[in-house]
């Protein structure tokens, strides 16, 4: 029987009027009833067009609730126009909307579903967790057991601190290395992005490391003052900034291979210089891989670089799709974390069962041999045949991947840094966007997005996803 979800069930107005002064103020506007048929039948299928109807629908109601319609800026679609699609539901490589259309996933929930959407596995262990409970705002033995995957794998972490999400471990590691150290001036680069937290909302001047002056209304600049920004791949510009404030350089933070400006990987020996410059320096050494963790290698890219930092910030995949973080390194450094030291940082939720679990039955899966070998076999082919039909198209296009991590621009290339990739074509990204959406290809809805395969995809999902990037390529 086919499912229907009304009134607070997907945000759409109830039909019961209210009596109270907020509802009555709004009734006129909202003097609507809706409901979204979340079931498709066979028959359905075979005989429906590709439609966003009901997400419009859904999309329309949530813009009267929501900021935008959305609780994350990139779902509203602005990038590429049209319609954003409300999901109902997502399994193995494969997402299905409100609609009905069927996807393959290449965003992967922004890069955690890295052993695919809703695995088996996952799930039955989540089920035994959340009979016990699913929040004890209380140790738990799971946080050990996570804890001590998490240290074995990562090369730089000797012990480890869970949060919640991103941004709250990239704040907690930026606290933490400005406890560590006693400066306050930090480095970061042009178009990484370190989750919302004020000193990271900074942009660059043009192509020039510069003071960074707030990017977000709200954004204090003395939030920002001490935030110094370069050009990824850029060593000299480093150089000049450490020149430029010898001894008040607490850290440098990067994502080691870049995700927010689309994806572009170091240039050989750039990792290994700012390594060697931090430490001269006494500055710490931050990788941010809240993406790249256990998804370029298991070790994250410090073990795939072969290069160790003194922090580390975890997010996404240690949580298998739920919400989580981590930030981790030394051990002289992490005993600067409270209740062993005096840099203080909580959550109520840090280190839940539910999370813990997922988390753990994520990296078992990842450890079994030749998972990293099929993520780069598969990505590589996705990649080499998406171009090689953009350049028959005759699109300047060019791209790479490393093991289950990708992007693509419309530009000749090469891309090394955020200005860089702003050459890349946008309006033409956005037609492509478009075209693969109704081929049933779901990617980032930016052309300033990384992309991520799992080792749920199949060889048949990339060759039908090459397939439809050459019919759309030839039609843009």
């Amino acid at each position: 029987m086919a499912a229907t979800l009304s009134g607070v069930g997907i945000g759409l107005r109830p039909s019961t009027s209210s009596s109270t002064h907020k509802h009555s103020q709004h009734a006129q506007r909202r003097n609507w009833r809706s409901s979204v048929k979340m079931t498709v039948s066979i028959e359905e299928k075979k005989q429906k067009k590709f439609s966003l109807q009901k997400s419009e629908e859904a999309f329309n109601a949530a813009k009267e609730l929501m900021p935008g319609g959305v609780n994350s800026p990139v779902r509203a679609f602005r990038s590429v126009g049209g319609q954003p699609i409300v999901f109902d539901s997502v399994k193995g490589s494969h997402m299905w909307d409100i609609d009905g259309n069927e996807y393959i996933d290449y965003v992967g929930s922004w890069g955690p579903a890295i052993i695919g959407h809703a695995d088996d596995k996952v799930i039955a262990a989540l089920t035994e967790t959340m009979k016990k409970g699913t929040s004890f705002g209380a140790p738990c033995l799971l946080e050990n057991v996570l804890a001590e995957m998490v240290i074995k794998a990562v090369p730089s972490i000797e012990m480890v601190r869970f949060v919640n999400s991103g941004t709250e471990a990239c704040m907690g590691a930026l606290r933490l290395a400005r406890a560590f150290t006693g400066r306050e001036k930090i480095i970061k680069f042009d178009g990484c992005y370190h989750g919302h937290a004020d000193p990271f909302l900074v942009k660059a001047g043009s192509g020039v490391a510069t003071l960074g002056l707030p990017d977000s209304p709200g954004v204090p600049k003395a939030a920002t003052y001490e935030t110094l920004v370069a050009p990824f791949n850029d060593l000299a510009a480093v150089e000049k900034l450490f020149e430029a404030n010898k001894g008040e350089i607490a850290a440098l933070i990067l994502e080691p291979v870049v995700g927010n400006s689309g994806f572009i990987p170091p240039k050989p020996d750039f990792l290994n210089a700012i390594r060697k410059i931090t430490r001269e320096n006494g500055a710490l050494l931050m990788f941010d891989e809240v993406m790249t963790g256990f998804r370029l290698s298991y070790g994250g890219a410090q073990e795939y670089f072969g290069i160790t930092p003194d922090i580390t910030t975890l997010g996404k995949i240690i949580g298998g799709g739920l919400p989580v973080g981590a930030y981790g390194g030394r051990r002289e450094i992490m005993e600067m974390v409270a209740p062993a030291g005096p840099m203080y940082q909580a959550g109520t939720l840090s280190g839940n069962p539910l999370a813990m679990t997922a988390g753990l039955h994520t990296l078992k899966r990842l450890q079994e041999p030749g998972s990293y070998e099929y993520l780069d076999k598969i990505t590589g082919e996705l990649v080499q045949g998406i171009l090689e039909a953009g350049k028959k198209a005759g699109h300047a296009m060019c791209g790479g991947h490393i093991r289950g991590m990708f992007g693509f621009f419309f530009t000749e290339g090469p891309v090394y840094n955020f200005d860089d990739a702003k050459k890349s074509d946008a309006s033409k990204f956005a037609r492509f966007y478009q075209g693969m959406l109704a081929e049933g290809v779901y990617f980032a809805p930016s052309q300033f997005e990384a992309g991520f395969t799992s080792l749920a995809h199949t060889g048949e999902d990339i060759q039908r996803t090459i397939e439809a990037a050459e019919k759309v390529l030839k039609q843009i």
